[in-house]
């Protein structure tokens, strides 16, 4: 059983900076990794590596199988916790059956995927040829996949081990774009009579911006945005930060602003806080609404309020959330869009914003990311579209699925579940390059990536080994 193995592997990978567009670190230990153990590996230009194990005796005439899995992981952290990602190793804790990074992103995503991989390239069992691909930067734009080029990698059939629900086995996925928007801002004095107040909203549950916008929570960049729009007429922006990466639903978000009357103005964000606490008391029951006064005097002065206001009711206006649910497939999200970042440059006196749309059907991708321009736009940002990444078409005639499957019921006495993911996979890049690839994907359980305490289901892993094992042991 290559279980422990696993995880012992992934312990060590929690030791190595891998931030995406950082998986230097990464990518020299994979390929030390293979030259210790005698394996053929390669790295192309732009970072991807594939480490090759030949087929063991009597295995010479199986096809080849690919077993593919991203180097890099969203770094993000709790508010106040001092966590160098460059340097720090993640810290991480067993509870509960689950290992659990409390303040950080685990990395799990998708440094489990490469530790399995790794433990079955060193395994001793009689295997076919595996060719192990370890791509960069999936996570901002799926770098490593769209560069990769034509011969990289020679088998015909992919197992991805990125999915996050063990018994689920993944046959499609969505397309989606990443949409950033600049606004410009004059500033102006600070009115008479008018004192600077602090906004914070906090204690998010946040989460994927695939898997988990489905499920209500709170965005807190939209939250205080509602708020702001609110009291516009009493109040001077001085600037507004909320949210990190482009895949992550927002956790946290602060806004100063200057006011006359303080006392009234903290008494109705009080009361707007205990009223969306209601709202989000399933999903997001942390949720922390603060407002005090700087202890400091802040050099920056407010936006020019007629901007301001313009460029607040535009981000009000910025869909988030699910757009629209598959008429295919039962309780899919087929459409979504995820207000993920706003940021205040005062250099530049600019506001920075970041959005991701997904969706299975191109069109309604281009729908979506359209409507978010027009919302952005029309507030006067400049707006472009990056990062555009395929879907990945459900193929229910797989040899792949149908070996899994079978797999699957043989070890645990029951059927998985096929389903296609509203998360981007890196199978649709690889589907356009390499027409014909059979692929699937499946992994063990993770619950909260992209944030702080994510964690990983250990029982679920030892499931996920086997399951693995006994695939890549009697593929065909």
């Amino acid at each position: 059983m290559i279980e422990k193995r696993i995880l012992e592997i992934f312990k060590e990978i929690t030791c190595i900076p891998r931030e995406s567009g950082h998986e230097e670190a990464m990518t020299a230990y994979l390929l030390d990794w293979a030259e210790k153990r005698g394996l053929a590996a390669k790295r192309d230009e732009i970072g991807n590596v594939c480490i090759t194990r030949e087929a063991a005796p009597g295995k010479e005439n199986v096809p080849t199988l690919v077993l593919q899995s991203h180097q890099d992981m969203v770094c993000e952290k709790n508010e106040g916790v001092q966590h160098d990602f460059t340097k720090d190793p993640i810290r991480y804790l067993e509870q509960d059956g689950w290992l659990i990074a409390p303040d950080t992103t685990l990395g799990a995503d998708d440094g489990i995927g490469i530790a399995a991989s790794l433990a079955l390239l060193e395994s001793e069992l009689a295997l076919p040829k595996l060719e192990c691909i370890f791509t960069i930067s999936e996570e901002t734009g799926m770098d490593g996949a769209e560069a990769m080029q034509e011969g990289f990698f020679t088998g015909k059939t992919l197992i991805n081990l990125d999915s996050e629900d063990e018994g689920q086995m993944f046959i499609g996925c969505a397309g989606g774009v990443t949409t950033e928007a600049v606004y410009h801002f004059d500033n102006e004095e600070i009115r008479e009579g008018y004192s600077r107040l602090k906004l914070s909203i906090s204690g998010a549950l946040g989460g994927h911006s695939g898997d988990d916008i489905n499920k209500g929570r709170a965005n807190t960049v939209l939250l205080m945005l509602r708020f702001l729009y609110r009291v516009r007429d009493s109040i001077q922006l001085i600037k507004i930060n909320g949210g990190g990466k482009h895949n992550a639903i927002a956790r946290e978000c602060v806004a100063a602003v200057a006011t006359k009357d303080v006392e009234a103005l903290k008494a109705e964000f009080e009361a707007f806080g205990e009223a969306v606490k209601k709202e989000f008391r399933q999903s997001d029951p942390g949720l922390v609404f603060e407002s005090k006064q700087p202890c400091h005097p802040c050099a920056h002065k407010p936006m020019a309020s007629h901007q301001a206001c313009r460029i607040i009711a535009s981000l009000l206006a910025c869909p988030h959330g699910v757009i629209s649910m598959s008429q295919d497939i039962k309780d899919f999200v087929e459409t979504s869009t995820n207000l993920a970042s706003v940021k205040t440059d005062f250099e530049s006196n600019t506001i920075l914003v970041c959005t991701s749309q997904r969706s299975s059907t191109d069109s309604e991708c281009d729908f979506i990311a359209d409507k978010v321009e027009a919302a952005l736009s029309l507030g006067g940002a400049e707006v472009k579209h990056m990062n555009r990444y395929p879907g990945w078409r459900p193929n229910v005639d797989s040899d792949i699925l149908r070996q899994c499957v079978a797999s699957y019921k043989k070890l645990f006495g029951q059927e998985p579940l096929v389903l296609a993911i509203h998360a981007g996979l890196e199978c649709g890049l690889f589907l356009e390059k390499f027409p014909g690839l059979d692929m699937i994907s499946f992994g063990p359980t993770l619950r909260g990536v992209h944030a702080p305490g994510e964690k990983l289901d250990l029982l679920s892993l030892e499931k996920f080994a086997r399951h693995l094992e006994d695939v890549v042991l009697n593929f065909k």
